[in-house]
């Protein structure tokens, strides 16, 4: 009898335990990880001999490859596309620099989708898809945000950077920093759901690398060269391939993480870059490289990989794109997308699962300005209205065009009624100002402004640039703003200030306001970091510390308006160099 009792009171456990929430499956982790530049060819699995990246190597070994995968020809555009699963333009992207990186604060991200499924979110690294509320990666489904919100960023060895809105310094080379914070998100949140991204910043210029991975590089002549070898620059190469390798050692960490944590069985991990290479280096032979809509330009390395789920050694021909990874991704995690606006991707997951799907024929449209060219499964129609025969000709050297008259027809038409909506799309995203007033505190950075007079950026490109020159009083810096609430604002500038400058007036200003005031008492002229890690000759990129200067606070009113920086009075030769404008809201 007692022996019955048992077996009952055994049997009821285990049908307790099996289900017990503990006890049911698990959902997948996801981990994506975003290269920067980083063309198809700068891989040895892509048949690269000039590096070695064994790590990310062994995604393809182990995992699925998309053999044709497809990106934007910039940077912002293909991270716009894979938050959103939609075509770009459509979601009030329109490039990668003064505020044209931004995503509409109505579109529904990837990360949105994993937050409500009840997955802890990550971001780690370059976002380029907006600073102020509500366009920081916090607003935008992320719980947890470190790195920097611009386009590309000046400096690699301990920079300033963002972490969770708050102002802070790195700690060491910005890859390996990102690495760090993901791998202790992913530590931190081993007991659930998580997904991590991980969007890098490299191989992207300033071409800073560490030591110990330059060195073997440095007087390295690569073997394997860009198609036209006269228009390779060996010294960009040579950076680019340690940047590359650095980048292999960060995979591996990663991987290693996941494997001590016993999470590799329970984790998808993805691997793709954001535009082809950014200098003529190897690629395979195709043409174009970062900022064409060629083949070189748009095509990505893309692995997927879930031991388990996904067959070691999964080769996949089928044509797809960024705008796939949304669909893709939410399905293979089972979740159950939100309602979003309509998606242009489509999901990959019957591919990869190997089911026995039919698999639709389809289009993949690639703009630049007014310039488009698309992509079928086997022929690319460029910006010309050339046609090319890829599986057989990837290098697209001869037009066949003319063998083919009813697909360029129809090609064409496909091009002209896209370009026809995407237009629309970049006429009603043109003049947007930028939000104040969305979160408690608002940054207005130098990349965002429009400078007047005598006043120069300290690059030629502003994503990371501060103001500088400023020698009259008659000069002025702008913003167009969209103030989300009226209210007493209290108003910051960073600044620097060079000796003999200082008693200088510093105002801002805003219609229907009475302007803020404030005299620079402290002089703080700082040298520029030092760039002795720049491995290229020419370098564009100059960063320097500010410090905080507290005008006063500002009355402004709910609506579109402008902010104007001004300097009344000039005490010396010039006024101050100018960071950003911070607004916190105090009401």
């Amino acid at each position: 009898m007692n022996s019955v009792i048992t077996q009952l009171a055994m049997g009821c456990l285990f049908i307790a335990f099996s289900m017990s929430p503990s006890a049911k499956a698990r959902q997948p982790n996801v981990v994506v990880i975003l290269a920067d530049d980083q063309g198809w060819g700068d891989l040895g699995v892509s048949g690269n001999t000039n590096l070695k990246t064994p790590n990310i190597d062994s995604l393809a070994r182990d995992g699925a490859t998309l053999q044709h995968f497809y990106v934007c020809h910039v940077c912002a555009p293909t991270r716009a596309e894979f938050l959103t699963g939609r075509y770009y333009p459509r979601t009030g992207v329109s490039g990668v620099s003064r505020g044209e990186g931004r995503l509409n604060a109505d579109e529904t991200t990837i990360a949105d989708q994993f937050s409500s499924a009840g997955y802890a979110t990550g971001a780690f690294g370059k976002w380029h898809n907006g600073t102020q509320p509500p366009l920081h990666p916090n607003d935008r489904g992320f719980d947890e945000y470190y790195g920097f919100t611009s386009g590309h960023w000046g400096h690699y060895f301990s920079p300033p950077l963002d972490h969770n809105r708050q102002r802070v310094r790195g700690n060491g080379f910005i890859v390996d920093d990102f690495t760090d914070h993901a791998i202790s998100f992913i530590t931190a949140n081993q007991n659930q759901p998580f997904f991590c991204y991980i969007p890098l910043n490299t191989p992207h210029s300033p071409m800073m690398v560490p030591d110990r991975f330059y060195e073997p590089f440095r007087d390295k002549n690569p073997g394997m060269e860009h198609r036209d070898p006269d228009r390779e620059d060996v010294m960009m190469t040579r950076a680019a391939l340690a940047l590359c390798e650095n980048i292999d050692w960060n995979v591996g960490r990663v991987l290693t993480t996941l494997k001590n944590l016993r999470l590799q069985e329970d984790t998808i991990v993805v691997y793709f870059s954001d535009n082809g290479p950014n200098s003529y280096r190897w690629n395979g032979g195709m043409k174009g490289r970062k900022g064409s809509i060629d083949e070189g330009g748009l095509r990505s390395p893309l692995f997927i990989r879930w031991p388990g789920h996904i067959s070691a050694g999964t080769s996949i021909s089928q044509i797809g794109g960024a705008i796939d990874l949304m669909p893709t991704l939410t399905d293979l995690a089972g979740i159950g997308r939100r309602k979003t606006k309509p998606l242009d991707g489509r999901s990959l997951s019957p591919l990869l699962m190997q089911n026995d799907v039919k698999w639709e024929a389809r289009s993949l449209f690639a703009i630049r300005r007014n310039q488009v060219s698309v992509r079928t499964q086997r022929f690319r129609l460029d910006a010309a209205g050339q046609l090319f025969d890829i599986a057989a000709d990837p290098g697209q050297r001869s037009n066949v065009a003319d063998r083919h008259p009813e697909l360029v027809t129809k090609l064409r038409n496909q091009v002209a009624h896209h370009a026809k909506g995407m237009k629309a799309c970049f006429e009603a995203h043109a003049a947007r100002p930028f939000h104040v007033g969305y979160g408690s505190s608002t940054t207005l950075p130098a990349r965002d402004g429009v400078e007047h007079g005598t006043i120069k950026r300290s690059s030629k490109a502003p994503n990371n640039s501060f103001f500088t020159n400023w020698t009259s009083k008659d000069d002025f810096i702008k913003w167009q703003i969209d103030v989300a609430k009226s209210g007493n604002y209290e108003v910051t500038v960073y600044y620097t200030c060079a000796s003999g400058n200082e008693g200088t007036a510093i105002q801002l200003s805003a219609a229907g306001a009475d302007a803020v005031q404030a005299r620079v008492t402290q002089v703080f002229d700082p040298p520029l970091y030092d760039k002795g890690k720049e491995r290229v000759a020419q370098s564009h990129y100059f960063v320097k510390d500010f410090i905080p200067l507290k005008l006063g606070t500002l009355s402004l009113r709910k609506g579109d308006g402008e902010l104007r920086l001004s300097a009344p009075d000039i005490v010396g030769s010039r006024a101050i160099d100018v960071h950003s404008v911070e607004l916190n809201l105090i009401n």
